[in-house]
């Protein structure tokens, strides 16, 4: 379903990774147990790999692909979304399971931190069998969601992608996704796919838990020994890039009235992304990250804002 993908112009950015239903409930203090809880309940568009594609477009990446797996149910639905949103689908249609969903608990009044329900869906059922190589054709970059990592078919599909990459000399970037699911999965088996990497962007909780470390930036730096660039990011503290064993830049986070902060991880990989398919330095690609993870938490939802969304989603009573 979706665009082919191959003939594209040179220079593109192919994400493979998760497409996903957001249903996101926004509501002010604690949850109230076995009663009801008042909140303003939207379903949206969302999915961490389907994120930093569109992310990434909105940062000015003209050539954007994405390859991932949905169910029947809402293939239509997303693959509008993605296309409105500047993003040339390649979605899988799955011909069993439904598209995944997730629930985003957003506790208004606690900096927008949010808690997810997640049933995975058809997003983690992508095999070897949907990856070509003509996918990378005129591809400069490509970013797989960790959430390929957590089933079987899905990180073979992983593999496959990332060998074929490197074959051909495309850089890869990976992002962890979940500390959660990390933890499941195990560190010295993610650490072991991410010595391959070329660029591998955790956030601070999943940088610590893959190295043990209490300190972020001594996480980062340990990280950054095994290979890859290391983007490590923490919200309102910002990021910070290591290199070879060290740490050697910091970035301060964009001040930003936080309403959502579901999809601000996305967004800073998508506008860094965007900012390396341009051929910036991996710093000033951080420093275009953090503006748009900025952007991310003043808006509810995963996705960037478009002219006719714009105060589409009022706060929660």
């Amino acid at each position: 379903m979706g665009d082919e993908v191959s003939d594209g112009p040179a220079g593109g950015l192919l994400v493979v990774g998760d497409v996903i239903t957001d249903v996101v409930a926004r509501h002010r203090g604690p949850l109230a147990a076995s009663t009801d809880t008042a909140a303003v309940i939207r379903t949206l568009p969302g999915g961490a790999g389907a994120n930093v594609a569109c992310w990434a477009a909105d940062g000015g990446c003209a050539d954007v692909r994405l390859l991932a797996r949905v169910g029947a149910d809402a293939a239509w639905w997303h693959e509008r979304e993605l296309l409105a949103a500047g993003v040339r689908p390649r979605l899988v249609v799955d011909p069993v399971a439904p598209t995944g969903t997730v629930i985003c608990l957003v506790d208004g009044e606690a900096a927008a931190e949010r808690t997810f329900l997640t049933s995975s869906g058809a997003s983690l059922r992508l095999e070897p069998a949907d990856w070509s190589e003509a996918l990378l054709d005129g591809v400069a970059r490509l970013h797989l969601s960790g959430y390929l990592l957590f089933t079987e078919s899905s990180r073979a599909l992983a593999e496959a992608a990332l060998a074929a990459a490197r074959a051909r000399g495309v850089p890869v970037s990976l992002d962890p996704a979940s500390a959660g699911f990390l933890a499941r999965f195990g560190t010295e088996r993610f650490l072991r796919f991410a010595e391959r990497l070329d660029v591998l962007l955790p956030s601070r909780d999943e940088a610590c838990l893959l190295t043990g470390a209490s300190d972020w930036a001594g996480a980062a730096a340990e990280l950054s020994g095994l290979g890859p660039v290391v983007v490590a990011k923490s919200g309102a503290e910002g990021a910070l890039v290591a290199r070879s064993g060290a740490v050697c830049a910091r970035v301060p986070a964009v001040p930003a009235q936080a309403r959502d902060s579901t999809g601000a991880g996305d967004a800073f990989t998508g506008a860094f992304l965007a900012a390396l398919v341009a051929g910036v330095s991996v710093e000033e690609a951080v420093v275009r990250g953090c503006r748009a993870g900025a952007r991310a938490v003043e808006r509810v939802g995963g996705r960037p804002p478009r002219p006719d969304e714009e105060g589409w989603a009022p706060d929660a009573p």
